[in-house]
């Protein structure tokens, strides 16, 4: 902590000198503009403030009636002011501020500009932060980095957006999905892809927005599928060549580090070309350049024994070794044709090492439970992801969109778990043995065909999506179990199960869409839409006990057998009517679905079939304020069908004590939803604030009815309930100081849930609560320095109806402070620390620890191409990881072993060649 202390106090102290330098600057720069033959004042001219160095934006204003302008407080040193007008050549001037007075520059005269095209240049020296529309832009160049960082880097300095440890973005409360490059996919939809395997100065612009379904672009209607999305620039002077950053290491306890990422970008005169990159990763730090698992479907492992729910948290909760390597290639093909495509491949070691104390919430008294649990998960990936752009006319496009990813998956583990009263009288103790292997294929495709008509407005559109899921499993199932009577000391009864299961999993979804839109006006369009989708899934399940007198495991369980189907079907016809003007737009539009879910139990010959019909409104508003604001207002309704897991009439004793059953009378849930997001920016984008709000609603949310029983067995099943409440906001608000290049981020955040479900038949109500605070102060690298400062306070509470003395409040405290530094003779050191500190937890688990890791790399061949780096992570040994879960009944806290102490020495190369 003495460390961590120390070294905020340097940042803050470096920090408060260059805001001093603001805060003292009193100076003002004052002048007029003016033509340059006439003499006439030029109105609304744009005056900027650039430093002499680097022309980094200081501050900017424009000229009044007279032409006359005034920039205040100015600090001391040289600047170059630029002035620029619509129609006239850019013209400029230094300015030296020594001491605090006024400086008066005179008149600037301006020529006008001769209109040859053909010599015309122009260069726009763009603000740090603009809004255009729904889109939020960032100028690279604003937010500097320190040389051969990578694109998660930059994201860093951005205002609104958030990086955790993991590599998980956040933008302004919601999680980014994907990250493309020049609009178009990299490696699929993996953001790690690009934001991981890119060095940071080739970007231009970063852009953030919600991008909407490939159909609803074409339509220009919105149709509610929208993904959080970031969008890269490549700079012009940076689309040919060769770049990437490759690198290999060893460490103490046998820590190791490889990586692969050479790419070649080959851009034709008429726009995108060849692109080609190839990546590859091997390592035991916990360091991975994409996101395990991913894939049309996820992971396969199906009926993995419960007990441990994680929650995203800033620190790992296992450690992992891999291998990976793929390629991306992307081309136009002939005139009229371009494909974008990846292969990439994946193997990782899972080892996960966690005890939990869970406090479990009955209508008369409340029971903990004790749980540790060991595990390994060996996993295989191959995905191949493509898209083929293909104009067949001038009227008419097709996009074809195919992902596939199979997997083999290899699970075993070990729970041990003790339940008992707060009294300490024992309900049960437990030691499971479970061991799977499995394999899955993972398919999604999206077809869709695009017409254009002659009159402006009018297109036609049909829209084919197809989801794949196809897995299996072979498991064995151990266990003993002890059960205590009333008083927690004499044993009751004890259980035993040597089961092996085989679970057969297949999902195939195809949703066809047809869209027509009409302009009725220059400023409405009508929209007609039709959609009929089909989800089939089937489960089959078959138990087996050992036989005790062959060791053979031929004793078929009926009771937790089960060969069950489901089909999901809808017709859903709607249309909505758009209208556009200067600054805002709205669009109100109503959908009628008929659904039909029917459910076979193959296994008892028994088939039921329920109809379902659903008003489905929609409504958006959004409006566009003068200086770079936006306002967006959605409200969007959604039909969700439960999944085959919940309606399979099956019990599921993976975990003996924890027993799960379906429900095959289960209804689809209903939401609404409403979001709000507004997005400004002012002083030339020095100044930016970011908002965004969400509501959901359901009266028939699947939700859990537990029951449990003396000995503290429990058995869930899905239900619907109703009374489902859930809000959550985010503010962020950023600054750039100047002269300083300081950044500041401040970002709030908030939630609220209220869920029902029944435990032993009674109803409980949970509320959480949860209220966040942080902030970040970001420096722009200047050649020698780059350091950054955050911090996040946050608290939570959770209550529970059934049980009010159960409820539960708890702080978290998480602050960072991370430094590079440019030394002599090419040396650089880098180091960071993190700081955690929790309240309010369990016994045992409450925890204040600091991280911290360092680095010092010497810098060599031409344009510091090569480094040497010898790094240290986690020097004070203190890494940890302990997380609260909070559900619909209960409370829980994890610990995890995570990597600790070690050292790596390891050589680096940066290959940058461009315009070759």
């Amino acid at each position: 902590m003495k460390f961590f202390s120390l070294f905020i106090l340097l940042l803050v102290a470096r920090s408060s000198h260059l805001l001093a330098q603001k805060a003292t600057g009193k100076s003002e720069v004052v002048g007029s503009v003016v033509d340059s033959v006439s003499g006439k004042p030029l109105r609304l001219a744009s005056v900027s403030l650039l430093t002499d160095q680097d022309s980094t934006y200081i501050d900017a204003t424009i000229t009044n009636g007279d032409g006359q302008f005034r920039l205040r407080n100015v600090g001391t040193g040289r600047f170059r002011l630029l002035v620029t007008f619509l129609g006239y050549r850019n013209t400029s001037s230094l300015v030296t501020v020594s001491r605090e007075t006024s400086v008066d520059i005179g008149v600037l005269r301006m020529t006008e500009q001769a209109n040859t095209l053909s010599e015309v240049v122009v260069k726009q020296e763009r603000a740090p932060v603009a809004v255009k529309g729904d889109t939020v832009e960032f100028n690279a160049g604003s937010f500097k980095t320190q040389p051969n960082a990578q694109v998660e880097e930059l994201l860093r300095k951005l205002p609104g957006v958030e990086v955790a440890r993991d590599g998980t973005i956040k933008a302004q409360g919601q999680a980014v999905s994907r990250v493309l490059v020049d609009g178009k996919p990299f490696f699929g939809s993996d953001p790690k892809m690009a934001t991981r395997n890119l060095p940071a100065d080739i970007v231009d612009k970063v852009q953030l927005y919600d991008q909407s379904s490939d159909q609803s672009q074409f339509s220009g209607i919105d149709d509610g599928n929208r993904e959080r999305t970031i969008n890269l620039t490549i700079k012009r002077d940076k689309r040919k060549g060769y770049f990437g950053q490759n690198s290999v290491g060893a460490g103490t306890d046998a820590r190791y580090q490889s990586r692969l990422n050479v790419n070649r970008f080959n851009n034709r005169i008429d726009g995108p070309g060849r692109q080609l990159s190839l990546i590859g990763q091997a390592n035991n730090l916990n360091q991975q350049n994409f996101t395990l698992g991913g894939g049309a479907g996820g992971p396969v492992i199906v009926g993995g024994p419960g007990g441990l729910e994680t929650a995203a948290n800033q620190s790992p909760t296992n450690i992992i070794e891999i291998k990976a390597g793929g390629l991306n290639y992307r081309d136009k093909l002939g005139k009229r044709a371009e494909l974008s495509s990846s292969y990439f491949l994946n193997q990782a070691i899972t080892t996960t090492d966690q005890q939990s104390r869970r406090e479990n919430v009955l209508p008369d008294r409340s029971f903990l439970t004790d749980q540790h649990n060991y595990s390994q998960n060996r996993q295989t990936t191959h995905r191949f992801n493509a898209r083929l752009d293909w104009q067949l006319d001038s009227m008419t496009n097709l996009r074809i969109t195919p992902n596939v990813s199979w997997q083999t998956t290899g699970y075993d583990s070990r729970t041990t778990s003790r339940s008992y009263l707060p009294a300490g009288q024992s309900l049960n103790d437990g030691d499971t043995r479970y061991g799977s292997t499995g394999d899955g294929l993972n398919g999604y495709n999206n077809l869709l065909l695009m017409r254009k008509f002659r009159r402006e407005g009018r297109t036609l559109s049909a829209n084919l999506n197809t989801v794949l899921t196809n897995g299996m499993t072979n498991a064995l199932n151990q266990s003993t179990n002890l059960f205590y009577d009333s008083t927690g000391t004499n044993s009751l009864s004890t259980t035993r199960l040597n089961q092996r299961n085989r679970q057969n999993s297949y999902a195939l979804q195809n949703t066809l869409t047809l869209s027509f839109t009409e302009p009725l006006s220059l400023t409405q369009k009508l929209e007609l839409r039709y959609a009929y989708a089909t989800n089939r899934n089937r489960a089959e399940r078959d138990v087996v006990d050992a036989n005790d007198v062959n060791g053979q495991y031929d004793r078929p369980k009926a009771a937790l057998s089960n060969h069950f189907g489901s089909l999901f079907a809808t017709h859903r016809l709607g249309s909505t009517l758009q209208t556009r003007r200067l600054r805002y737009s709205y669009a109100l539009g109503f959908d009628l679905q008929q659904s039909e879910l029917r459910v076979d139990n193959r296994s008892v010959d028994t088939t039921n079939s329920r109809r379902y019909l659903n008003l489905m409104p929609n409504a958006l508003f959004s409006y566009t304020f003068s200086r770079n604001r936006s306002l967006r207002l959605q409200y969007r309704t959604r039909l969700s069908p439960p999944s085959i897991t919940q309606l399979q009439p099956v019990v599921d004793n993976t975990n003996p004590l924890n027993i799960r059953l379906g429900n095959p009378a289960l209804r689809p849930e209903y939401y609404n939803n409403l979001t709000l997001t507004f997005n400004g920016s002012s002083g030339m984008g020095g100044k930016s604030l970011f908002l965004f709000a969400s509501l959901n609603h359901s009266d028939n949310r699947i939700s859990t009815m537990t029951t449990v029983n003396s000995t503290g067995v429990q058995t869930t099943q899905p239900i619907n309930t109703g009374g489902y409440l859930s809000a959550n906001g985010s503010l962020s608000i950023g600054r750039t100081l100047q002269p300083s290049k300081l950044g500041i981020s401040l970002m709030t955040n908030a939630s609220f849930t209220r869920a029902v479900s029944l435990i032993n038949d009674q109803s409980n109500e949970s509320r959480n609560v949860s209220l966040g605070q942080g902030f970040r102060l970001q420096s722009a690298y200047n050649g020698k320095v780059d350091y950054g400062i955050s911090g996040t306070v946050s608290y939570q509470t959770a209550t529970y109806s059934l049980l009010s003395k159960q409820n539960t409040a708890y702080w978290s405290q998480y602050a960072t402070a991370d430094v590079h530094w440019q030394l002599p003779f090419n040396f650089v050191l880098t180091s960071d620390l993190t700081y955690t500190a929790t309240t309010g937890r369990a016994a045992g688990y409450n925890q204040q620890f600091t991280l911290w890791n360092a680095a010092l790399a010497w810098q060599f061949l031409k344009a510091k191409q090569g480094e040497f780096r010898v790094q240290g992570f986690d020097l004070l040994n203190q890494n940890r990881s302990v997380i609260r879960n909070t559900g619909d009944s209960y409370v829980e806290d994890v610990q995890s072993r995570v990597l600790t102490r070690y050292f790596l020495v390891s050589f680096v190369y940066n290959l940058r060649k461009f315009g070759v």
